[in-house]
């Protein structure tokens, strides 16, 4: 199946490319990730499905980019107990200039419901929702970190992990 979402981000391409490659580097993507997915599978707990998994394992590819562009691959994968029970998701994320102020963000994925047939049933009928939802949520979380303050997505890391220096040091 496939996912997707587009938002346009109110800074130029130099310092989206600039603030991606940070998220990326620093390890910043599990965070947006992680609570895109916990926000969108916590309705599917209050019907009824025990023992899901929350997302633990964030795989980021290096940023690659040019002058017109830059992208990176990310994989999502639920490991644990019940980590069989979601697909993993294989997406390209995407940065490309609109105009001098303005980046487009796009996300653009695949994944493959678990369970064979009956997966791909519930995914037909439910989970899909789920899915495009989640991948939404996603792309406004790393949207506010592109955007927002200098330094606002390194800050947002816990512990200050990935944070930058102060400007003495």
């Amino acid at each position: 199946m496939f996912v997707g979402h587009e938002v346009l981000l109110d800074v130029g391409f130099a310092v989206a490319r600039q603030r991606l490659a940070q998220l990326a580097v620093g390890g910043l993507l599990a965070h947006p990730s992680a609570d895109a997915y916990d926000h969108e599978t916590a309705g599917l707990a209050r019907v009824g499905a025990a023992g899901f998994s929350k997302l633990v394992r964030v795989q980021v590819r290096e940023l690659a980019w040019t002058d017109k562009s830059a992208g990176l691959a990310i994989r999502w994968e639920a490991i644990g107990p019940a980590g069989g029970l979601f697909p993993v998701l294989d997406a390209d994320i995407r940065l490309a200039p609109v105009g001098a102020h303005v980046t487009v963000l796009t996300m653009a994925g695949v994944y493959r419901p678990p369970l064979g047939s009956l997966g791909e049933a519930l995914d037909r009928a439910m989970l899909h929702g789920v899915a495009v939802a989640t991948v939404r949520g996603f792309v406004a979380e790393v949207a506010v970190r592109i955007t927002g303050p200098p330094g606002a997505a390194e800050a947002a890391a816990p512990n200050g992990v990935g944070a930058e220096p102060p400007p003495d040091a």
